[in-house]
C-alpha cells in the first residue's frame, strides 16, 4: 500500500471565505439579539426585586389597626414606597434602580382589606435596532414590528 498525498481541487480554493462571509452577519445578528434578551432578562429581575423592596416597605407601614384594614391615604407613605421602588430609599436620592425608570412607573392599591400591590410597568428598549425606543424593524418585513417591550413586575403582600 502506498501513500497517496490529497491534491486540492482549483475551484474549491475559495470556497472557505464565501461561505463564512455569508454566515458572519447572521451569526452577529443572533450574538446581539442573546445579549439583548440577557440584558432584558436582567432588566426584569431588577424590578422584580425593586417591586418585592417597595411592596415589603409599605406592607410594614400601611395597616391601620383603628380601622382593622390597609389604610393607603396617606399620601406621603405612597410616594415614600414609589421612591423605594425607583430610586431604593424612601427619599428621592441617587439614581433609579434601572435607567429610565420614574415614579410614575409604580403604582401602588391595596387588595382586599390586608393585602397591598406595588406594579412597576416599564418600557424595555433594545440597543440594536433603529434607534432604541422610537425604532421598529421595518426592512425586512411588510408591517413594521416595534422594538418596545413592556414588562410588567407585580408584587402582593400581606400587611403586617
Amino acid at each position: 500500500m502506498g501513500l497517496y498525498a490529497f491534491e486540492q481541487r482549483r475551484g474549491q480554493q475559495g470556497m472557505a471565505l464565501v461561505e463564512f462571509t455569508i454566515a458572519l452577519p447572521l451569526l452577529l445578528l443572533l450574538l446581539l439579539a442573546l445579549g439583548e434578551f440577557g440584558r432584558m432578562l436582567f432588566q426584569y429581575n431588577t424590578l422584580l426585586q425593586a417591586s418585592r423592596d417597595a411592596g415589603r416597605y409599605i406592607a410594614s407601614q400601611a395597616w391601620n389597626s383603628t380601622l382593622g384594614q390597609v389604610d393607603l391615604s396617606n399620601a406621603t407613605l405612597v410616594t415614600q414606597t414609589k421612591n423605594v421602588a425607583v430610586y431604593g430609599v424612601p427619599a428621592t436620592t441617587g439614581a433609579a434602580v434601572v435607567s429610565g425608570l420614574t415614579t410614575s412607573m409604580v403604582g401602588v392599591t391595596a387588595v382586599g382589606t390586608d393585602h397591598v400591590q406595588v406594579t412597576i410597568t416599564y418600557t424595555f428598549c433594545p440597543v440594536i435596532g433603529g434607534g432604541g425606543c422610537a425604532g421598529s424593524i421595518t426592512g425586512l418585513f411588510a408591517n413594521s414590528i416595534a422594538l418596545r417591550i413592556p414588562l410588567v413586575a407585580t408584587t402582593v403582600m400581606r400587611a403586617l
